[in-house]
């Protein structure tokens, strides 16, 4: 069996399978051998994260500065995953400006 590495504690992902495909979620958790746990801190809350295969999730450059927003128990809050998903979307949204809007050439 290959070894699957594990995204880091904090990273954020981009979700590509499955009904959440498409999403942004945080890595907030491992299970062992190839699943990870994610929280969006909305719809998917800290206290009951979603397991997903590593597979069906994509890595993005952007990770959650653990020294400045992980609380004293270690774990994250849902604010501050809103709060970090919301600045992914921003840079995404920017991306898409600078790139001249839409494919289609639609204004």
């Amino acid at each position: 069996m290959k070894h699957i590495s594990l995204p880091e504690i904090g990273h954020i992902v981009e979700i590509t399978r499955g009904r959440d495909a498409g999403l942004y979620a945080v890595v907030i958790g491992h299970v062992p051998d190839r699943y990870v746990l994610l929280a969006d801190g909305d719809v998917r809350k800290a206290d009951t994260p979603k397991k997903k295969n590593v597979l069906h999730v994509k890595l993005t450059p952007h990770q959650i500065d653990a020294a400045k927003t992980k609380a004293k128990d270690g774990k994250y809050t849902n604010a501050q995953l809103r709060h970090a998903l919301k600045a992914v979307a921003d840079v995404q949204k920017q991306k898409r400006n600078e790139e001249g809007g839409s494919a289609n050439g639609e204004r």
